[in-house]
Formats: C-alpha cells, sequence, structure tokens
C-alpha cells in the first residue's frame, strides 16, 4: 500500500504520453520490465488512461469452491473490488495470463465505467468484449474469452500486490495505457517521472520534425551536437513549449 496520492496535475502530464516514452524514463532509473506484456486495447481512443492502480488477484478454480452461486455473495471478491474501486482509479486484474476463462464482462465494466473509474486491465481475457471496446472506458486485455471466469479462475484478494502480465503492480501505482498497452510506474516515483516524460515528449516531437522534413538523425537524436540543442531551444519558443 502507499500513501501517494495522484494529483490531477500529474494524471493531466501523464495523458498525453507514450507507453514508450515512460518505459525509457524508468529505464533510465533501472527499470526494465513495467510494460505489462500480451495485454492490448480493445479500442483506439483519443487520450490515455491514466489512474492509480486497485487491484484483484485471481488463483486457478478449484471445482467444489468455485461453483455458480458463489455469486450470490454480496461478498464475493469480484463482485465486492467491482463496488470498491475508487472513481479514478484503474482495476487491474491478476488472471495468471490465461485467457481461456474471462476475468469480467460488459456488464461488470459498465458498472465500473459509471463508477468513475478510469479504466481497466487484466492480463487474461474478457467476454462480450464487442460490447466493452464501445463503452467510453479504457478496457485492456489478452484476447477475447466467453467462458465465465469461475471455469478456471477463482477470486481471491483485493487491492493486494499482484503481478499483471509479468509486471509486479502494488495498490496505488500509477497506472498508464495508451494506443499500444499499459506501463506501470511506481508511486515513489510517479511526479518525477511526469516531469521528465514531458521534457522527453517535446524533445521527440522536435526531432520528428526535423525527421519529416529531411534532417539526418546522427547528432540530432540524441542530441550530441550543439546546433540540435540550439534548434531545440528555439523551436520551443516558437511552439510555446
Amino acid at each position: 500500500m502507499t500513501d501517494y496520492v495522484l494529483s490531477e496535475t500529474t494524471r493531466k502530464k501523464y495523458q498525453g504520453i507514450s507507453c514508450a516514452t515512460i518505459c525509457t524514463a524508468l529505464f533510465k532509473r533501472g527499470l526494465r520490465n513495467q510494460f505489462i506484456q500480451d495485454v492490448r486495447p480493445l479500442s483506439q481512443k483519443p487520450q490515455n488512461m491514466v489512474g492509480q492502480a486497485f487491484t484483484l488477484r485471481y488463483i486457478p478454480a478449484r471445482e467444489d469452491l468455485n461453483p455458480l452461486s458463489v455469486f450470490q455473495n454480496p461478498q464475493h471478491p469480484q463482485r465486492a473490488a467491482v463496488e470498491q474501486c475508487p472513481p479514478g482509479h484503474v482495476m487491474v486484474m491478476d488472471s495468471r495470463r490465461d485467457p481461456r476463462a474471462a476475468s469480467a464482462g460488459s456488464i461488470l465494466v459498465s458498472r465500473l465505467m459509471v463508477r468513475g473509474v478510469a479504466g481497466v486491465v487484466t492480463d487474461g481475457g474478457f467476454r462480450d468484449s464487442p460490447e466493452i471496446a464501445e463503452l467510453g472506458i479504457r478496457a485492456y486485455h489478452n484476447r477475447p474469452s466467453a467462458p465465465t471466469n469461475l471455469t478456471l479462475h477463482q477470486a481471491l484478494d483485493i487491492n493486494v500486490p499482484i503481478g499483471c502480465g509479468d509486471v509486479a503492480v502494488w495498490p496505488g501505482d500509477v497506472v498508464v495505457g495508451d494506443n499500444e498497452g499499459v506501463v506501470i510506474v511506481p508511486a515513489g516515483i510517479a511526479d518525477e517521472i511526469a516531469d521528465e516524460v514531458i521534457e522527453m515528449t517535446a524533445f521527440e516531437d522536435f526531432v520528428t520534425e526535423e525527421v519529416l522534413s529531411g534532417r539526418s538523425i546522427i547528432g540530432l537524436y540524441p542530441a550530441t551536437r550543439e546546433e540540435t540543442k540550439t534548434d531545440f531551444a528555439r523551436w520551443r519558443q516558437a511552439k510555446g513549449r
């Protein structure tokens, strides 16, 4: 758990930053494994998903403990997690990288959306994925899955450290999802990473313009020539960035 609270200022900074740029900033600090593997967006959206992690952990189902009747219990961990995930957070599910049974479906994801949750991520699969793709909430999974989670997964723990797509996710970490995938930013460095990636993105946008105009990447990317730094400073002033 963490006492960190994501500010609106930091949230807005991450909304326009690519996961690729964030991964580079994290790599500079020795963090090599923060991009969730084999998890993709169900649909393309104009703005990033940004929020603190609220987690749900599944274990392999045991048939005598996981019949359909468990959903009648209002404290069932899956149902309880949907109702407890705070607005503005991202619900992240550890489904053991197994998409053969659904982590959730359109009704539960719709409930998360109505409650103001920023997004939902699983390293398993969603059922009703075409319907989820049309919702106004960012959703990421491995691939579509029709069977109920009960056939293979047993929901167990709410808001504990989990593994999702081979990445350690702690409650309160900052989760950023773009149109490629999802990256986890440790809460303790989330604000400083946000400041850094804003600067990195400005430089990358400058470089892109220069390359598209025909400029060589040598001395430009990375900026090993003084003229590049001068040109970048002039570009930032002209662009107001």
